[in-house]
């Protein structure tokens, strides 16, 4: 059926990513207020919908490449499920939805809203092509998510709330193209040209560099005297603990496991990554809301 296609061309299993709009909501202690909270559910559904909406489009663009790949050859539109056509309208229609929504929700997020849309536009027509830009493009993704969660319910986004959003995006994007680069080998380029620019070697180099500042960055956070003045607290320290397991464990799955391809479905396939993730979440809400 093609509603099950265009479901399916949307992959709601990478939706879980759009989870980074209720950043903003869970550091400002806004969690457990019913306008803010529905607000944030408002902007996770629209960038669900704009997110599903771009996946389409990036699947027509791509879709003679696809075809050469041992998984994404099964999607609708690559496996001929979707044509091409039917697929460019439902993009159409589903971003002029999420853009309206996104509006009504407030105005300032739907500027947000509309950035992420025409960067990840650009991205799919240019600048995919473009080496380290485009994975700086990916960690973006990420990084507006957090902006628009913020916008949404009106509170400002600590800088070291963006580096460290950043820094986590970049190293996902970077074990997303390590894993396409060792997955497909001598086929790699045909599949993606710009990983004709990429070696394991390089990105492993980029990685550890990502992995370090990320740490380093989260750590100094928890410590920084405006951390500690904001929800006055020193404790929040001890959730460093989650973070480096979840990095670790990470790296263990991108270079044991050659696993890293799609980082969403990586954290609900593996239950100690889900489950850290889970801890850590559970950690911050007690520190900052019960001090």
């Amino acid at each position: 059926m093609k509603i099950v296609a265009i479901i399916k061309s949307m992959r709601p299993a990478q939706w879980t990513k759009n989870l980074f709009v209720f950043a903003a909501l869970i550091f400002a202690r806004k969690f457990f207020s019913p306008r803010e909270l529905a607000l944030s559910v408002g902007a996770f559904l629209v960038f669900c919908l704009v997110s599903g909406a771009f996946y389409i489009f990036n699947d027509i663009r791509d879709c003679e490449e696809d075809r050469l790949h041992p998984k994404k050859c099964l999607r609708p539109i690559a496996h001929g499920d979707l044509g091409r056509g039917q697929a460019m309208a439902v993009f159409i229609v589903l971003s002029l939805i999420g853009l309206a929504a996104a509006f009504l929700l407030r105005p300032q997020f739907f500027y947000a809203v509309a950035v992420y849309l025409a960067i990840q536009l650009a991205y799919s027509l240019k600048l995919k092509h473009v080496v380290i830009l485009d994975i700086f493009v990916i960690a973006a993704g990420f990084v507006i998510r957090v902006v628009a969660g913020g916008l949404v319910i009106d509170v400002p986004i600590s800088s070291w709330l963006l580096i460290c959003t950043t820094l986590l995006a970049l190293l996902l994007a970077m074990g997303k193209r390590r894993h396409e680069l060792i997955l497909l080998e001598d086929k790699a380029t045909n599949h993606r040209a710009i990983l004709k620019e990429y070696s394991a070697y390089l990105l492993d180099q980029m990685i550890a560099v990502v992995t370090a500042s990320t740490l380093i960055a989260y750590c100094l956070y928890t410590i920084s005297g405006e951390t500690v003045a904001k929800f006055g607290t020193e404790h929040l320290i001890w959730t460093a603990a989650f973070v480096l397991y979840g990095i670790f464990r990470y790296l263990y799955l991108v270079h044991q496991k050659g696993k890293g391809g799609s980082p969403e479905e990586l954290i609900l396939q593996d239950k100690p990554l889900l489950l850290n993730i889970v801890l850590w979440i559970g950690a911050v809400v007690l520190i900052i809301y019960l001090k």
